[in-house]
């Protein structure tokens, strides 16, 4: 992961809300021109003694895997004092249409573009979200928020019930709304039957596959999502563990360990990637190190890196660091 990001050169700066002691919320960033797919920057920090990586993760709008994938020599629970951690504050754009709601699924990040006025800069805004297990899956295709519930209840499914029954634990019907409800403060009921976009009593869970299909947010992301999209706000969901995209004329590529039930080998993930790397270079050729996206493929890192042979390396020096 570390030689990945060598290769990593365009410098756009994540924008970060406060001190390192503040809650940041959400990762907000000018939406880019057609022709341009990366956002953010990788940064480092310094961690506190009292700083687990999963506090930092949540500070920084980063999901538990995505932050544990980028430090895999950091203990996630006492990183200790001074110790660098790497913030993979860095993302390639999914491929599909920019409005509304898109969650790369295997990712687990979900983009919100937001309609326009004249008045505003175009933006995008991205979040962590937790999925479904693989007995769980969380649903692909398009879909629509249908309604926006503040102080859900919840009333666990047959299936629910089921699972804990065989556990020799007891679901009741109805949790009603408050600090003990799993769906949190806040939830958008998609047009897919059963399914939620909401908060949780449990947010270190978030950026983990650990729930039974609905996408779960901070409760601080949902509750800023939640003022801010409208009924009939179009979702696309999609699984694309890798993605491609341009920035300063440089081809980079970001890689994601593919879902479970996707049952995507090394070999078939490598001959995606090559897939999805043609799609990106049709109509605009590049000369590509299919050497680095091997690499890639193997790092499943999260962290976007250059592909095009053009792009001079930089070293680890290089990336911007938060003190």
């Amino acid at each position: 992961m570390m030689r990945a990001l060598r290769f990593s050169k365009l410098v756009t700066f994540l924008t970060l809300v406060g001190s390192t002691t503040s809650q940041v919320q959400a990762q907000s960033y000018p939406l880019p021109p057609v022709d341009t797919d990366l956002i953010g920057e990788v940064f480092e920090l310094p961690s506190r003694q009292e700083d687990t990586l999963l506090d930092i993760a949540r500070r920084y709008s980063l999901g538990h895997d995505e932050i544990v994938i980028a430090n895999p020599d950091t203990d996630r629970w006492l990183p200790g004092e001074g110790r660098t951690v790497i913030l993979p504050s860095r993302y390639v754009l999914p491929d599909a249409e920019r409005r509304g709601i898109v969650l790369n699924i295997p990712e687990m990040r979900l983009y919100y573009f937001p309609k326009n006025t004249k008045q505003d800069v175009p933006s995008v805004y991205t979040y962590p979200v937790s999925i479904g297990r693989m007995d769980w899956a969380t649903p692909l295709g398009q879909t629509r928020i249908i309604q926006k519930v503040k102080d859900p209840a919840w009333h666990p499914p047959a299936s629910i019930k089921a699972e804990a029954a065989a556990r020799g634990e007891t679901v009741p019907d109805v949790v009603p709304a408050g600090p003990n409800n799993p769906l949190g403060q806040h939830a958008l009921r998609l047009g897919v039957p059963g399914y939620l976009i909401h908060g949780t009593n449990r947010p270190y869970g978030v950026g983990m596959r650990v729930t039974h299909g609905c996408v779960r947010m901070y409760p601080e992301d949902i509750e800023q999502l939640f003022r801010w999209v409208d009924v009939n706000t179009p979702v696309q969901l999609v699984n694309q563990p890798v993605k491609a995209g341009w920035a300063a004329e440089q081809l980079f590529i970001e890689v994601h360990p593919p879902l479970e039930e996707s049952d995507s080998p090394d070999r078939s993930l490598y001959d995606h990637a090559v897939t999805v790397v043609l799609k990106a270079t049709a109509g605009r050729p590049t000369t590509v190190s299919w050497g680095r996206v091997r690499q890639a493929v193997e790092d499943r890192s999260g962290i976007p890196i250059v592909i095009s042979v053009t792009a001079p390396s930089v070293d680890s020096s290089s990336r911007a660091s938060i003190f």
